[in-house]
């Protein structure tokens, strides 16, 4: 099958209608309103993981330490730490002066109540205990510090620190109203202050012009809960919303010619591949693997399907990641080469490769179907399995029911790669239903002791490179983060992680 076969079958050409810009639907100067894909259901930074949780909720909280769109690792409501005893400790300086939303003053039992009840019978509800088991308890030194004493080594805890689990909440307040109160009716330090909330339509924030960073300058922003992709770009055009965060490939181009919208795309934290079985079937044996690799042309389904809002990959990381070789090259594309591996591996014509996927990834989709075009020209025969999402995750890939291959998205908002490599190729992980290697193991726990920075960069690229030559995925492409903005938006700042900060951000 050729690959201009294969796209033509894709559907690429097909036109979508957009409803026109209005100015009728445009908003009240001095308030910004965003669309996200996802109503989190709650407010509370113990509570989730997802990343439309923090594009709103970025706003209302601080963390100890604070990380911008410049990547940057910088002090929040901590103005320094330090590393004591052996790293067995770590001693953090307090801001001093700081409000919550209601009044109460932050200071060092703030920290200890945040990470008591993180670390207690009220974060083990949630996703994030998890990402804070590192830390045995917090200990006061005085009010304006606190001493964080550890388990065991966390190098990515800094990094942990501004965001999600790790923002700090009002003691007071949460002892006062309840953890159900304040799920729908969060209070935190930062630049904005909650105002309404109306579930699976929209959230209301307003300026909190005491924030210990300087009032923002906007006063109001709306955060609109729309799950369907053509519905926010229609809404975009109209005039309707400011920022779009769901903006599919096709109509990217139809963005960034409306006159009155700009298209940001850049380098994001996800990166999409193909895991492979090397359990079972022809992909146990690595030479197979690497025949995959190469007889798949990345760089034509990132030209085709994605119109080039994506790079091809090397490992299963952006270039953002810390831990990203870039001496790395992915394995080209050669399918003379590939098919003569294969016929030296003896895997007979026609042998099956079937590909699992998430269903509702309308984009993958066809990714995977230009991807199986691919295959079938190898001579092999592939077949693509769609599922639900929750069934895939939760059964599926960890119970080792998998074909062949099997679609494998992550995001890793640490832009670390010890957060995607343990997950996925330590041996008892979820996301690793079929490896036990003693030596990646070793190399993975390694790095996790580590906080020479340039060591344990060395120990992570030497992971990267591992997977690469054992094959253990197809790694597709690193995927572009992108945005719809309404040209009336100054100084928005993009984020590549889509975690909003809008202090200096303006409307017109």
């Amino acid at each position: 099958m050729k690959f201009s076969a294969t796209i033509k079958a894709l559907g690429l050409t097909a036109a979508v209608a957009l409803a026109p810009m209005t100015a009728s639907g445009a908003q009240a100067a001095g308030t910004l309103t965003t669309a996200v894909a996802i109503d989190p259901g709650s407010w509370d930074p113990i509570d989730t993981f997802l990343v439309d949780w923090s594009s709103a909720a970025n706003n209302i909280f601080d963390g100890l330490t604070a990380r911008g769109a410049d990547m940057k690792l910088k002090p929040g409501l901590a103005t320094s730490w330090e590393f004591l005893d052996n790293n067995s400790r770590i001693r953090f300086k307090l801001r001093q002066n700081v409000k919550f939303h209601n009044g109460e003053p932050f200071n060092a039992e703030a920290v200890k109540f945040t990470f008591d009840r993180l670390l207690g019978e009220e974060g083990r509800k949630g996703p994030q205990q998890s990402n804070y088991n590192s830390i045995d308890h917090v200990e006061v030194v005085d009010d304006s510090t606190v001493d964080f004493v550890m388990k065991q080594p966390d190098p990515v805890l800094l990094t942990k620190l501004a965001g999600y689990g790790g923002m700090i909440v009002p003691p007071k307040y949460i002892q006062e109203k309840g953890d159900a109160y304040f799920n729908m009716n969060p209070v935190g330090t930062g630049p904005f202050k909650f105002a309404e909330y109306t579930p699976k339509v929209s959230l209301t924030l307003e300026a909190f012009p005491e924030h210990w960073g300087g009032a923002p300058k906007l006063d109001k922003v709306v955060t609109r809960f729309i799950s369907e992709a053509n519905t926010q770009v229609a809404e975009l055009q109209a005039g309707r919303i400011d920022v779009a965060t769901l903006i599919p490939f096709g109509l990217a181009p139809t963005v960034e010619k409306s006159p009155n919208l700009s298209l940001i795309s850049i380098t994001g934290p996800t990166v999409v591949a193909l895991r492979l079985n090397t359990k079972e079937g022809i992909t146990k044996d690595v030479n197979v693997r690497k025949a995959l690799i190469m007889g798949i042309d990345r760089d034509a389904i990132i030209k085709a399907v994605l119109l080039g809002h994506a790079k091809p990959i090397a490992s299963f990381q952006s270039d953002l990641s810390f831990g990203y070789d870039p001496s790395m090259k992915p394995l080209p594309f050669d399918l003379a080469k590939a098919k003569q591996m294969l016929q030296q591996a003896k895997v007979p014509a026609g042998a099956p490769v079937r590909i699992d996927f998430r269903g509702n990834d309308a984009t993958f989709r066809e990714v995977a179907q230009a991807a199986a075009g691919f295959l079938q020209a190898l001579g092999l025969k592939p077949s693509l399995q769609p599922h639900e999402p929750p069934v895939l995750l939760n059964d599926i890939i960890p119970n080792g029911k998998t074909g062949e291959a099997w679609h494998n998205a992550w995001g890793g908002w640490t832009f670390d790669y010890d957060n995607t490599a343990y997950l996925m190729y330590h041996s008892g992980e979820k996301w690793n239903p079929y490896d036990n290697d003693p030596k990646l193991n070793a190399l993975l726990e390694k790095q996790r002791t580590m906080y020479d920075v340039k060591e344990r960069e060395k120990v992570l690229q030497e992971i990267a490179r591992y997977v690469a030559d054992q094959a253990l995925e197809i790694p597709l492409y690193n995927q572009n983060t992108l945005y719809g903005v309404n040209k009336r938006v100054k100084n928005f700042d993009a984020p590549s992680d889509r975690r909003f900060r809008f202090t200096e951000t303006t409307v017109e």
